[in-house]
């Protein structure tokens, strides 16, 4: 659930040691680690399974650092996390788990598509909850020292009371690098909180039962202030010139937005005192929104706008309603899934490396993206985006 982002120049550091220092000290906090968790009435059985590790895990270490070439524009993000396939697939998915919603909207008053949207959002229903072993994981975060040592640790012995209560085994905490897990991607110590056992069964299992994954997610909603009824957001034309408040955090009744000058885009009176903020993610030249206090909710399932407006609308068009009325301001617009998958398709094909094609954009598609584009004459962005995918035959 939480995508955190941390310090480059600390990874380099650690990994700049001499490797059998960095062991030592590895193992030294391991231990340590193990201490702390049978004071905290952890059986000692657990504590050997989850925290055999004798050294740091480079993978985790390697995602933690920040990469910035990696923030890519909205409109590049929202258009392969609420592409057509996600909708389709999400529909699908309602209609199987109908009741599952339905039930789980009556009791913590959350609208079921939104239920929904999480989980697609978070781990495309089900289907992409991470492969990083937790213990491991955590421990190899804790140990890397820092500020946030202490945040590592707490997650990781709450991570190990998760089995020590038996509510899943180790063999299922695997999850994000940065600890979270199960289909709605909770951090352990959320899970702890905020889990419900939503069919039944005497616990609360997030990683294979659908009905606890989104009676949980639906329980934490509610807990982050979900007002049953009202509205998320709603797309707003502003005048020309615009110079008022401006920000999620700075609410007014919606009156006062009109009397500004704001109108719906879907032609409907802007009216009345429900209180909200404006948002305008991609400046004066994109869409805006009038953002509620669910909207509110939704980024505090991961503290970040664009994940709360995809999850906003990936929900409107799960309930059946269009793409957003206003364009971005690009003229190279991002890809889908589909479209990104056949992009390394066609580098493979022009004779680059992306490597696997299998619509993720990492490093070595980026890599076989700009050097297409250098080649074709393009502006060099290494973005997986139209210009290029049309140049080199994509339709």
């Amino acid at each position: 659930m939480r995508h955190l982002l941390f310090s480059a120049l600390a990874v380099s550091l650690a990994l700049a040691l001499p490797a059998q220092g960095r062991a030592a000290g590895f193992a030294a906090c391991v231990d340590g680690l193990k201490r702390a968790a049978g004071k905290a009435g952890i059986r000692q059985s657990v504590v050997r399974e989850a925290l055999g590790i004798a050294e740091p895990d480079a993978r985790v270490l390697r995602l933690s650092t920040v990469q910035p070439e990696r923030r890519i524009p909205i409109w590049d993000y929202l258009a392969f996390v609420v592409d057509d396939q996600r909708v389709r697939e999400g529909k699908a998915a309602m209609r199987k788990h109908g009741a599952t919603l339905r039930r789980a909207e009556k009791r913590y008053g959350v609208n079921r598509h939104v239920i929904a949207a999480i989980w697609g959002v978070e781990t495309d229903y089900g289907k992409t909850a991470g492969r990083n072993f937790l213990p491991h994981a955590l421990a190899t975060l804790t140990c890397r020292g820092g500020r946030r040592e202490a945040f590592w640790r707490r997650e990781l012995l709450a991570a190990l009371r998760i089995v020590n209560a038996r509510d899943l085994p180790l063999a299922k905490l695997y999850g994000s690098w940065a600890g979270a897990f199960g289909q709605t991607q909770f951090m352990p110590t959320t899970y702890r909180r905020l889990a419900v056992d939503f069919d039944g069964d005497g616990r609360k299992d997030l990683v294979s039962s659908v009905p606890d994954a989104l009676g949980s997610a639906a329980n934490y909603l509610r807990r982050a202030g979900w007002r049953t009824g009202q509205p998320r957001l709603i797309e707003v034309r502003v005048p020309g010139g615009y110079r008022g408040p401006e920000g999620r955090k700075r609410k007014a009744a919606l009156d006062s937005w009109a009397s500004r000058g704001l109108e719906r885009t879907d032609g409907r009176r802007l009216g009345g005192k429900l209180r909200a903020g404006l948002l305008r993610p991609a400046g004066p030249d994109g869409p805006a929104f009038l953002t509620f206090r669910n909207f509110d909710a939704l980024y505090a399932y991961n503290h970040a706008e664009t994940y709360a407006l995809a999850v906003a609308h990936l929900a409107d068009r799960l309930a059946g309603r269009g793409p957003f009325r206003a364009a971005w301001p690009t003229d190279d617009p991002g890809l889908s899934r589909l479209e990104r998958r056949r992009l390394q398709e066609l580098l493979i094909a022009g004779g680059y490396d992306p490597g696997e094609p299998d619509g993720k954009i990492g490093p070595k598609s980026r890599a076989a993206i700009r050097e297409a584009e250098k080649n074709l004459g393009l502006p060099v962005t290494g973005r997986a985006a139209r210009r290029l995918y049309r140049a080199l035959g994509g339709r």
